[in-house]
């Protein structure tokens, strides 16, 4: 493992800021760049108009028309958390608005991959649809529009990740990463364009007349924003303001009960409470459990749990789901070991390990690879990229990479200067996905390495633990962690607040197996529980009498008991 160093977030000095805000949320704010009271305003009304997204007229006009008409609607989703909320948002979505005939297809990611290839076409074409709207995909899919067009297909494309030099030719594109579209925040994950073109949708519904004519009640889409929050939090994208404002409000729409019954049912066999659920809870409880069907089988169950309207069909299908996110756990522990231990068998310390590292094994799961490389990128502070097999002749490559790196752009640029060595290739600036040849695999590992030694800094592979520096005696109190937990939604690019301090030792044990619970103190000051995830992978408690720590504050909540508790992300003896 490469040694992480503690280091401190440097604090704006002149954000303007409600005055009266506690002390340590103000620092934990100008820390973060906010400048403004403005930007601490969660209220529905503060978002970001729709009008501005390109292609939304085109594209409302012909999903008006398609309904008004009473014409066949496919929704072709993606087969991760956000592909999934998307795509129940928009079958939800259509059918409250009036459609008759909306059904959804999700590729099996074993079957048919990424996005809507010329095969998906084929299947999708046995339902007739006389319009297809991709969620969460679709912007790299020109030979599948082509398919659609040739078919006589219509063809909306609602995607957020970047272009490539190509565009297929549907019949409307929103992606607010397309050239010349001026929607201010690039960071609405598929989920939030989806909700956009909806709402975007229902405003032109509305100007025609659509409801007043039919005798429609006139739906209150913001009750579909938990699926938003959930999409949005479990992708990964940065939380600016806008995504702050929809995650907010999709988590309080949850926490009073109203959210969808499948989100409620996969909060709960998680263990966590609906009345206090969290942006982290909908990472690191939520996500992984419907991710899980797209991991393992097919993101199909997850969906059907985002989509059913009866609490124990919702409660069973979350249970189904919870059975697989812990199979993906021995499988993804299974993989990341093996990787381990092949990096320790090539004996490389930090100086020769590769700035960019592709790893492969032909037993690994293509489904976990993603996780597996997310797991390596923490512990090795570098990007990373497992493969796995797709095919006899054929890799599949999932990629995380660091702060410093966009990793969609890296793999641009490889692909640039070796015409053919990638195959297929898309992503965001934190994680991407790509399909090359086997025959290819150590040319693209020392073409990627010279990528990324070539982009990246040599402070970024240092492996920094950002905090928000002390807290003293009288701010580690439950008033202070409650604080912090409202004052989020904390996330990528929003991060939640980590200090940092030094502690004497008081009491240890394991719990779990594997974690560690403690009793510490500052010097001269109090004792506070702390808890160290994953500090005893041999059921044995270190044997530390000082330790210096980043942790974060947190409300434990037991049997109705609040207590303080603090969670040490970071570890290092003193």
């Amino acid at each position: 493992m490469i040694p992480r160093a503690i280091r401190r977030r440097p604090v704006a000095p002149d954000a303007v800021l409600p005055t009266g805000l506690h002390p340590v949320l103000a620092r934990i704010y100008r820390a973060r760049n906010l400048s403004s009271t403005a930007e601490l305003d969660h209220s529905f009304d503060s978002l970001l108009s729709p009008m501005a997204l390109k292609d939304i007229d085109r594209a409302v006009a012909l999903l008006a028309g398609t309904i008004e008409d009473q014409r066949r609607i496919l929704v072709v989703a993606d087969f991760d958390a956000d592909g999934a909320t998307s795509c129940a948002l928009v079958v939800r979505a259509l059918r409250s608005l009036g459609a008759h005939h909306v059904d959804y297809v999700v590729p099996n990611r074993f079957e048919y991959g990424y996005g809507l290839t010329p095969e998906i076409v084929a299947l999708a074409a046995e339902r007739e649809p006389d319009l297809l709207i991709t969620v969460d995909n679709g912007i790299s899919s020109v030979e599948g529009v082509r398919a659609a067009r040739a078919r006589g297909i219509a063809v909306l494309i609602t995607d957020h990740h970047l272009p490539g030099p190509e565009l297929p030719e549907a019949d409307a594109i929103i992606n607010p990463n397309q050239r010349g579209c001026s929607f201010p925040s690039k960071n609405l994950a598929g989920v939030g364009v989806a909700f956009y073109c909806m709402l975007a949708l229902r405003a032109r519904l509305r100007a025609n007349g659509w409801f007043a004519r039919r005798g429609l009640p006139e739906p209150n889409l913001a009750r579909l924003l938990d699926l938003v929050a959930l999409g949005t939090v479990a992708d990964l994208v940065p939380l600016d303001r806008n995504n702050r404002i929809l995650v907010a409000q999709g988590i309080a729409r949850v926490r009073s009960g109203l959210g969808c019954l499948g989100v409620r049912a996969l909060a709960a066999v998680a263990g966590r409470r609906v009345d206090g659920l969290t942006a982290c809870d909908l990472a690191y409880a939520v996500a992984p459990r419907l991710n899980a069907a797209g991991r393992l089988t097919d993101m199909a169950l997850g969906i059907e749990c985002l989509l059913a309207d009866d609490e124990t069909r919702a409660h069973d299908m979350a249970v189904k789901l919870d059975g697989l996110n812990r199979e993906r756990r021995v499988i993804e522990a299974e993989m990341q070991a093996q990787a381990l231990a092949a990096l320790d068998a090539l004996r490389l310390d930090a100086a020769s390990l590769p700035r960019g590292l592709c790893l492969h094994d032909d037993s690994w799961h293509q489904g976990v690879i993603g996780l597996v490389a997310s797991r390596l990128k923490e512990r090795l502070h570098r990007p990373v990229i497992a493969f796995a097999p797709s095919s006899d002749t054929d890799l599949k490559g999932s990629a995380r990479s660091i702060p410093g790196l966009h990793i969609r752009d890296a793999l641009d640029a490889v692909a640039a200067r070796h015409p053919g060595l990638i195959a297929r290739f898309g992503g965001h600036a934190m994680a991407a996905g790509l399909t090359l040849a086997r025959a290819h695999l150590d040319a693209f590992r020392a073409a990627f390495d010279r990528e990324v030694s070539r982009l990246i800094a040599e402070d970024d592979l240092r492996g920094h633990v950002l905090t928000d520096g002390e807290l003293r005696d009288e701010e580690l109190t439950l008033e202070v962690a409650q604080l912090l937990r409202d004052g989020g939604p904390w996330g990528q690019g929003f991060p939640e607040p980590l200090f940092d301090g030094s502690f004497e030792v008081v009491e240890r044990r394991v719990v779990g197996e594997r974690h560690v619970k403690l009793r510490v103190k500052q010097d001269g000051g109090r004792t506070f529980e702390a808890i160290g995830f994953h500090l005893a992978p041999t059921g044995e408690p270190p044997g530390w009498s000082r330790l210096r720590a980043a942790y974060r504050l947190d409300v434990n909540d037991y049997r109705g008991t609040r207590t303080l508790q603090l969670v040490l992300e970071h570890v290092e003896p003193s």
